[in-house]
Protein backbone atom coordinates (compact mmCIF):
# COMPACT_ATOMS: atom_id res chain seq x y z
CA UNK A 1 0.00 0.00 0.00
CA UNK A 2 1.16 3.63 -1.03
CA UNK A 3 1.52 6.03 1.70
CA UNK A 4 -0.93 8.77 1.19
CA UNK A 5 1.37 12.15 0.13
CA UNK A 6 -0.75 14.15 2.66
CA UNK A 7 0.14 11.94 5.79
CA UNK A 8 3.36 11.37 4.24
CA UNK A 9 4.99 14.90 3.83
CA UNK A 10 3.69 18.09 5.94
CA UNK A 11 5.09 21.92 5.56
CA UNK A 12 7.16 22.99 8.60
CA UNK A 13 8.30 26.55 7.50
CA UNK A 14 8.04 28.87 5.22
CA UNK A 15 9.40 31.64 4.27
CA UNK A 16 9.81 34.36 0.78
CA UNK A 17 12.86 34.71 -1.27
CA UNK A 18 14.41 35.67 -4.65
CA UNK A 19 15.72 32.31 -5.53
CA UNK A 20 18.89 31.92 -7.45
CA UNK A 21 20.97 29.05 -9.49
CA UNK A 22 25.44 29.24 -9.80
CA UNK A 23 25.82 29.67 -13.23
CA UNK A 24 26.88 25.84 -14.19
CA UNK A 25 29.55 27.15 -16.63
CA UNK A 26 31.42 29.88 -14.95
CA UNK A 27 30.60 28.50 -11.65
CA UNK A 28 31.32 32.21 -10.79
CA UNK A 29 27.76 33.85 -12.17
CA UNK A 30 24.33 33.92 -10.11
CA UNK A 31 21.04 33.02 -12.74
CA UNK A 32 17.98 34.12 -11.21
CA UNK A 33 15.68 31.48 -10.74
CA UNK A 34 12.51 33.44 -10.62
CA UNK A 35 11.50 36.64 -11.28
CA UNK A 36 9.96 38.01 -8.27
CA UNK A 37 9.93 36.48 -4.90
CA UNK A 38 8.45 32.98 -4.69
CA UNK A 39 7.85 30.91 -1.61
CA UNK A 40 10.75 28.71 -0.48
CA UNK A 41 9.27 25.87 2.39
CA UNK A 42 11.12 22.98 4.63
CA UNK A 43 8.55 19.75 4.47
CA UNK A 44 8.87 16.81 6.33
CA UNK A 45 8.23 13.28 5.16
CA UNK A 46 7.32 11.34 8.54
CA UNK A 47 7.40 7.91 6.87
CA UNK A 48 10.81 8.05 5.28
CA UNK A 49 12.01 10.65 8.05
CA UNK A 50 13.73 12.86 5.19
CA UNK A 51 13.44 16.67 5.01
CA UNK A 52 13.05 18.70 1.86
CA UNK A 53 13.86 22.16 0.64
CA UNK A 54 11.13 23.17 -1.94
CA UNK A 55 10.43 26.31 -4.14
CA UNK A 56 7.67 26.61 -6.87
CA UNK A 57 8.36 29.48 -10.09
CA UNK A 58 4.73 29.06 -11.99
CA UNK A 59 4.22 25.55 -13.29
CA UNK A 60 7.94 24.06 -12.00
CA UNK A 61 10.02 23.44 -8.94
CA UNK A 62 13.03 25.36 -8.91
CA UNK A 63 14.11 24.04 -5.91
CA UNK A 64 13.49 20.18 -5.02
CA UNK A 65 16.69 19.86 -2.35
CA UNK A 66 16.54 16.91 0.22
CA UNK A 67 18.92 18.26 2.86
CA UNK A 68 21.67 16.35 4.21
CA UNK A 69 24.05 16.30 7.30
CA UNK A 70 26.90 17.48 4.52
CA UNK A 71 24.72 20.25 3.46
CA UNK A 72 25.78 24.21 5.04
CA UNK A 73 23.89 27.10 4.15
CA UNK A 74 26.43 30.30 4.27
CA UNK A 75 25.35 33.99 4.59
CA UNK A 76 27.45 35.94 1.99
CA UNK A 77 26.00 39.32 3.20
CA UNK A 78 23.35 40.70 5.20
CA UNK A 79 20.35 39.92 3.47
CA UNK A 80 21.99 36.61 0.58
CA UNK A 81 22.50 33.36 1.75
CA UNK A 82 23.50 30.45 0.19
CA UNK A 83 23.98 25.89 -0.07
CA UNK A 84 25.52 23.79 -2.36
CA UNK A 85 23.16 20.36 -3.28
CA UNK A 86 25.58 17.90 -4.70
CA UNK A 87 23.03 15.76 -6.25
CA UNK A 88 21.73 18.52 -8.20
CA UNK A 89 25.19 19.56 -8.89
CA UNK A 90 24.33 23.31 -7.96
CA UNK A 91 24.76 26.30 -5.61
CA UNK A 92 21.27 27.80 -4.63
CA UNK A 93 21.17 31.58 -3.56
CA UNK A 94 18.29 33.21 -1.18
CA UNK A 95 17.89 36.45 -1.59
CA UNK A 96 15.84 37.96 1.35
CA UNK A 97 13.96 41.60 1.76
CA UNK A 98 15.03 41.82 5.81
CA UNK A 99 18.15 40.71 7.74
CA UNK A 100 15.70 39.19 9.86
CA UNK A 101 14.37 36.77 7.32
CA UNK A 102 17.33 35.89 6.35
CA UNK A 103 18.36 35.08 10.19
CA UNK A 104 15.13 32.73 10.52
CA UNK A 105 16.24 30.79 7.34
CA UNK A 106 19.49 30.30 8.68
CA UNK A 107 17.99 28.95 12.10
CA UNK A 108 15.57 26.66 11.06
CA UNK A 109 18.62 25.66 7.96
CA UNK A 110 21.01 24.61 10.80
CA UNK A 111 17.69 22.69 13.03
CA UNK A 112 16.77 20.95 9.66
CA UNK A 113 20.35 19.53 8.42
CA UNK A 114 21.19 18.35 12.50
CA UNK A 115 16.91 16.63 12.68
CA UNK A 116 18.46 14.88 9.57
CA UNK A 117 21.79 14.19 10.82
CA UNK A 118 19.95 12.00 13.84
CA UNK A 119 17.67 10.51 11.15
CA UNK A 120 20.75 9.18 9.73
CA UNK A 121 22.07 7.61 12.08
CA UNK A 122 19.22 5.78 13.63
CA UNK A 123 18.32 4.74 10.00
CA UNK A 124 21.69 2.62 10.06
CA UNK A 125 21.49 1.34 13.49
CA UNK A 126 17.96 0.25 12.05
CA UNK A 127 19.74 -1.46 9.46
CA UNK A 128 22.85 -2.89 11.09
CA UNK A 129 20.07 -4.37 13.45
CA UNK A 130 18.03 -6.16 10.62
CA UNK A 131 21.19 -7.14 9.20
CA UNK A 132 21.91 -8.63 12.19
CA UNK A 133 18.64 -10.74 11.94
CA UNK A 134 19.05 -11.50 8.44
CA UNK A 135 22.08 -13.28 9.31
CA UNK A 136 20.74 -15.60 12.46
CA UNK A 137 17.61 -16.32 10.28
CA UNK A 138 17.60 -19.33 7.63
CA UNK A 139 17.74 -17.69 3.86
CA UNK A 140 14.14 -16.88 2.03
CA UNK A 141 13.85 -15.87 -1.14
CA UNK A 142 10.18 -14.29 -2.09
CA UNK A 143 9.33 -14.94 -6.00
CA UNK A 144 9.52 -10.89 -6.26
CA UNK A 145 13.56 -11.13 -5.32
CA UNK A 146 14.14 -15.03 -7.12
CA UNK A 147 12.11 -16.66 -10.03
CA UNK A 148 11.90 -20.55 -9.88
CA UNK A 149 14.04 -22.17 -12.45
CA UNK A 150 12.39 -23.24 -15.72
CA UNK A 151 11.14 -26.66 -16.16
CA UNK A 152 11.32 -27.97 -20.19
CA UNK A 153 9.10 -30.22 -20.34
CA UNK A 154 6.21 -29.63 -22.31
CA UNK A 155 6.85 -26.26 -24.75
CA UNK A 156 9.64 -24.71 -22.20
CA UNK A 157 9.83 -21.64 -25.09
CA UNK A 158 6.15 -21.02 -24.73
CA UNK A 159 6.73 -21.15 -20.54
CA UNK A 160 9.89 -18.70 -20.42
CA UNK A 161 7.94 -16.21 -22.81
CA UNK A 162 4.89 -16.58 -20.78
CA UNK A 163 6.93 -15.55 -17.72
CA UNK A 164 9.21 -13.18 -18.75
CA UNK A 165 5.74 -11.55 -20.21
CA UNK A 166 4.54 -11.37 -17.04
CA UNK A 167 7.25 -9.99 -15.45
CA UNK A 168 7.87 -7.40 -17.79
CA UNK A 169 3.22 -6.64 -17.34
CA UNK A 170 3.94 -6.03 -13.88
CA UNK A 171 7.44 -4.00 -14.16
CA UNK A 172 5.78 -1.76 -16.89
CA UNK A 173 2.43 -1.16 -14.48
CA UNK A 174 4.86 -0.27 -11.36
CA UNK A 175 6.74 2.12 -13.68
CA UNK A 176 2.96 4.01 -15.09
CA UNK A 177 1.77 4.02 -11.21
CA UNK A 178 5.14 6.06 -9.85
CA UNK A 179 4.56 7.87 -13.10
CA UNK A 180 0.84 9.02 -11.40
CA UNK A 181 2.23 9.08 -8.19
CA UNK A 182 4.68 11.60 -8.89
CA UNK A 183 2.50 13.57 -11.16
CA UNK A 184 0.02 13.76 -8.64
CA UNK A 185 3.09 14.71 -5.94
CA UNK A 186 4.05 17.32 -8.13
CA UNK A 187 -0.05 18.98 -8.13
CA UNK A 188 -0.25 18.68 -4.56
CA UNK A 189 3.35 20.56 -4.00
CA UNK A 190 1.96 23.23 -6.30
CA UNK A 191 -1.00 23.50 -3.97
CA UNK A 192 0.99 23.67 -0.97
CA UNK A 193 2.90 26.50 -2.34
CA UNK A 194 -0.42 28.68 -3.59
CA UNK A 195 -1.45 27.76 -0.32
CA UNK A 196 1.53 29.18 1.84
CA UNK A 197 1.74 32.26 -0.66
CA UNK A 198 -2.19 33.01 -0.03
CA UNK A 199 -1.92 32.57 3.40
CA UNK A 200 1.09 34.82 3.18
CA UNK A 201 -0.78 37.53 1.27
CA UNK A 202 -3.84 37.02 4.01
CA UNK A 203 -1.64 37.57 6.77
CA UNK A 204 -0.10 41.06 5.48
CA UNK A 205 -3.57 42.06 4.18
CA UNK A 206 -4.56 41.40 7.88
CA UNK A 207 -1.55 43.36 8.78
CA UNK A 208 -2.49 46.42 6.81
CA UNK A 209 -6.07 46.61 8.11
CA UNK A 210 -4.61 46.84 11.88
CA UNK A 211 -2.51 49.43 10.73
CA UNK A 212 -5.25 51.59 8.94
CA UNK A 213 -7.65 50.99 12.44
CA UNK A 214 -4.82 52.61 14.42
CA UNK A 215 -4.01 55.81 11.46
CA UNK A 216 -8.04 55.68 11.90
CA UNK A 217 -8.27 56.29 15.72
CA UNK A 218 -5.07 58.94 15.06
CA UNK A 219 -7.42 60.11 12.68
CA UNK A 220 -10.45 60.55 15.04
CA UNK A 221 -8.22 62.51 17.48
CA UNK A 222 -7.30 64.95 14.65
CA UNK A 223 -10.96 65.18 13.62
CA UNK A 224 -12.25 65.82 17.20
CA UNK A 225 -9.31 68.44 17.43
CA UNK A 226 -10.86 70.25 14.38
CA UNK A 227 -14.50 70.04 15.51
CA UNK A 228 -13.45 71.54 18.68
CA UNK A 229 -11.94 74.47 16.65
CA UNK A 230 -14.91 74.76 14.11
CA UNK A 231 -17.06 75.20 17.22
CA UNK A 232 -14.88 77.93 18.32
CA UNK A 233 -15.04 79.42 15.14
CA UNK A 234 -18.90 79.22 14.87
CA UNK A 235 -18.86 81.09 18.47
CA UNK A 236 -16.98 83.59 16.93
CA UNK A 237 -18.89 84.77 13.92
CA UNK A 238 -21.94 84.22 15.60
CA UNK A 239 -20.62 86.85 18.67
CA UNK A 240 -19.98 88.93 15.97
CA UNK A 241 -23.55 89.10 13.82
CA UNK A 242 -24.98 89.61 17.15
CA UNK A 243 -23.20 92.58 18.03
CA UNK A 244 -23.85 93.48 14.31
CA UNK A 245 -20.18 95.40 13.26
CA UNK A 246 -18.81 96.69 10.70
CA UNK A 247 -15.48 97.83 9.15
CA UNK A 248 -12.30 95.63 10.63
CA UNK A 249 -14.99 93.39 12.07
CA UNK A 250 -16.72 92.45 9.13
CA UNK A 251 -13.16 91.22 7.68
CA UNK A 252 -12.41 89.01 10.38
CA UNK A 253 -16.17 87.68 9.73
CA UNK A 254 -15.15 86.94 6.63
CA UNK A 255 -11.92 85.31 7.60
CA UNK A 256 -13.49 83.10 10.28
CA UNK A 257 -16.45 82.09 7.74
CA UNK A 258 -13.43 81.28 5.13
CA UNK A 259 -11.97 79.16 8.26
CA UNK A 260 -14.75 77.46 9.07
CA UNK A 261 -15.54 76.38 5.74
CA UNK A 262 -12.06 75.11 5.08
CA UNK A 263 -12.32 72.64 7.80
CA UNK A 264 -15.69 71.49 7.13
CA UNK A 265 -14.27 70.58 3.96
CA UNK A 266 -10.93 68.70 5.12
CA UNK A 267 -13.16 66.97 7.86
CA UNK A 268 -15.75 65.68 4.97
CA UNK A 269 -12.10 64.57 2.83
CA UNK A 270 -10.67 62.70 5.92
CA UNK A 271 -13.84 60.59 6.57
CA UNK A 272 -14.28 59.79 2.98
CA UNK A 273 -10.10 59.11 2.76
CA UNK A 274 -11.01 56.58 5.82
CA UNK A 275 -13.97 55.15 4.16
CA UNK A 276 -12.54 54.43 1.28
CA UNK A 277 -9.63 52.88 2.12
CA UNK A 278 -11.13 50.62 4.88
CA UNK A 279 -13.23 49.61 2.38
CA UNK A 280 -10.68 48.73 0.39
CA UNK A 281 -8.99 46.62 2.32
CA UNK A 282 -11.56 44.62 3.63
CA UNK A 283 -12.72 43.65 -0.14
CA UNK A 284 -8.54 42.59 -0.49
CA UNK A 285 -8.93 40.46 2.50
CA UNK A 286 -12.31 39.23 1.47
CA UNK A 287 -10.73 38.14 -1.92
CA UNK A 288 -7.69 36.65 -0.37
CA UNK A 289 -9.70 34.62 2.29
CA UNK A 290 -12.11 33.38 -0.73
CA UNK A 291 -8.48 32.39 -2.73
CA UNK A 292 -7.38 30.34 0.63
CA UNK A 293 -10.85 28.59 0.07
CA UNK A 294 -11.11 27.57 -2.89
CA UNK A 295 -6.94 26.52 -3.00
CA UNK A 296 -8.35 24.35 0.01
CA UNK A 297 -11.42 22.77 -1.28
CA UNK A 298 -8.59 22.04 -4.53
CA UNK A 299 -6.08 20.73 -2.36
CA UNK A 300 -8.58 18.34 -0.82
CA UNK A 301 -10.21 17.22 -4.19
CA UNK A 302 -6.71 16.65 -5.48
CA UNK A 303 -5.73 14.34 -2.40
CA UNK A 304 -9.35 12.11 -2.68
CA UNK A 305 -8.54 11.56 -6.94
CA UNK A 306 -5.14 10.52 -5.49
CA UNK A 307 -6.47 8.28 -2.70
CA UNK A 308 -8.75 6.56 -5.50
CA UNK A 309 -6.41 6.04 -8.08
CA UNK A 310 -4.07 4.31 -5.18
CA UNK A 311 -6.90 1.94 -4.46
CA UNK A 312 -7.16 1.25 -7.91
CA UNK A 313 -3.86 0.85 -8.37
CA UNK A 314 -3.34 -0.93 -5.57
CA UNK A 315 -6.12 -3.67 -6.61
CA UNK A 316 -3.98 -4.03 -10.02
CA UNK A 317 -0.64 -4.44 -8.46
CA UNK A 318 -2.31 -7.45 -6.57
CA UNK A 319 -4.00 -8.75 -9.75
CA UNK A 320 -0.70 -8.73 -11.63
CA UNK A 321 1.42 -10.41 -8.39
CA UNK A 322 -1.48 -12.98 -8.35
CA UNK A 323 -0.90 -13.65 -12.11
CA UNK A 324 2.36 -13.75 -11.86
CA UNK A 325 2.03 -16.64 -9.04
CA UNK A 326 -0.15 -18.72 -11.08
CA UNK A 327 2.52 -18.45 -14.34
CA UNK A 328 4.82 -19.63 -12.06
CA UNK A 329 2.64 -22.82 -10.74
CA UNK A 330 1.86 -23.82 -14.19
CA UNK A 331 5.58 -23.17 -15.16
CA UNK A 332 6.46 -25.60 -12.44
CA UNK A 333 4.07 -28.40 -13.46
Amino acid sequence: MFPHHREREQPIFSTRAHVFQIDPTTKRNWIPASKHAVSVSFFYDANRNVYRIISVGGTKAIINCTVTPSMTFTKTSQKFGQWADSRANTVYGLGFATEQQLHQFSEKFKEVKDAARLAREKSQDKELANSALTIAAPQDLSDELQSPPVMCVNGPEDKLFRSQSADITLSAEKERIKKMLSEGSICELNLEAELFTLQDSNSKLVAALHEANANVEQWKKQLAAYQEETERLREQVAELEAHGGHGPSDLLKDELSQSLEELEALLKAKDEETEMRNSELERRIQNSEQNLNNSLEDRDRMDSEIQRAIEILDIKIFDLNDLRQSLVKLIDK
